[in-house]
């Protein structure tokens, strides 16, 4: 069940930062950028525990 949700917030957390990355502010901008690595790392999060759960 875990894995689901992890890659739910990973989807949302890089839409977000894909979105905040479209900003005018150079702030905003690179704030986009580390919420979007955030997303990618909790997607893998999700995409391990799916692995571990199929064995």
């Amino acid at each position: 069940m875990g894995e689901i949700t992890d890659k739910l917030k990973g989807g949302a957390n890089k839409a977000a930062g894909r979105m905040k990355q479209q900003s005018a502010d150079p702030a905003k901008r690179d704030e986009g950028r580390v919420q979007e690595a955030k997303g990618v790392g909790q997607t893998l999060k999700g995409k391990v525990k799916g692995a571990i759960n199929t064995l």
